[in-house]
């Protein structure tokens, strides 16, 4: 989906415009992959615009940049405050929002030391990331390229080096006709897709890889363990063998993007029954209901964007 375009960009604490957001092609970045990210959705609420839990995501941000010696110049709360003025300002949700830290024009060479530190914070319309509504599930495969292994790059990390190996997962399932592919972790059991933590019903249980199996933390993936344990969904997080993908009732991605999206097929094996399952739905029912401003949003999840008589702008 290609990116439209909004008016203004924020950068090291100022609004700039969209197209004078641009690096130098030396940058340090471009040549090594030093940077930090995160991926946010700001719904459309009968209430105005709200973004889905911001702090969650800019201390992700925050300790990404720790891991990766990245120093960050914006407190955690000053960046949240600069999401909401940034949608506030561009009039347009709902959208996803886009910060990254990076590391710019500098010294040449791997070490980053001297290179200077970037922030931008961009947001944009984006519909959905896998082409598919919340009931109707995608077909994915298992990858043959495995996962990051540990004490390579670390995996907790949402770093944009760590996704040119989501990008040869992403291109192999495309290409072999799938909607996305599913990693296997260095020891051979279920990490995640490219850009999604997994879940997996069987039995009435809730399984999920724990993040010693090169698992994202991801906030949609908490988010779905909140809802569990207030369902009564027994969960458990231990390493899931390939195996339990073909015989699982249900699977499901999660993440910013992809928020709770079904499997309909694993190297086409239906999952299930082949449609969207019981767990699955309860899950979408509570997760979407509080994003929508359909339930209470009762684990204070939304930061609301003030934005007085203004219209949101349609994906």
């Amino acid at each position: 989906m290609a990116i439209q375009k909004t008016d203004k960009i924020w950068h090291n604490g100022k609004f700039i415009a969209w197209d004078d957001a641009t690096l130098h092609v030396m940058s340090h970045v471009v040549h090594y992959g030093s940077s930090v990210f995160e991926g946010i959705r700001c719904y459309a609420l009968p209430s105005g615009p709200a973004i889905f839990r911001a702090t969650e995501h800019m201390q992700r941000l925050i300790d990404s940049a720790r891991i990766y010696r990245i120093d960050v110049p914006f407190t955690r709360d000053e960046i949240v405050r600069a999401m909401v003025e940034l949608v506030k300002h561009n009039g347009v949700w709902p959208c996803y929002i886009r910060p990254i830290v990076l590391r710019g024009y500098g010294e040449a060479g791997v070490n980053p030391f001297n290179s200077p530190t970037e922030i931008y914070i961009a947001n944009y319309p984006w519909g959905k990331y896998l082409g598919t509504d919340a009931s109707e599930g995608v077909d994915v495969c298992i990858s043959s390229w495995t996962r990051i292994a540990p004490n390579t790059l670390p995996a907790m990390a949402k770093a944009g080096a760590n996704y040119m190996n989501s990008q040869l997962i992403k291109m192999e399932a495309i290409v072999n006709g799938y909607a996305e592919g599913i990693a296997l972790d260095v020891n051979g059991y279920v990490s995640e897709g490219s850009g999604e933590n997994l879940f997996v019903v069987r039995n009435g249980v809730l399984h999920t890889a724990p993040l010693g199996n090169s698992v994202l933390p991801g906030i949609t993936r908490d988010s779905v363990l909140q809802i569990a344990r207030d369902l009564g969904i027994k969960i458990v997080e231990q390493q899931i063998p390939r195996e339990s993908l073909y015989i699982a009732d249900e699977v499901f991605f999660t993440g910013t993007a992809a928020e709770i999206t079904p499997i309909r097929s694993v190297d086409k094996i239906a999952v299930g029954k082949g449609k969207l399952g019981t767990m699955t739905k309860s899950l979408q029912a509570e997760f979407y209901g509080i994003v929508r401003g359909e339930k209470k949003d009762r684990y204070d999840w939304l930061t609301p964007v003030p934005v007085g008589a203004k219209q949101p702008v349609s994906v």
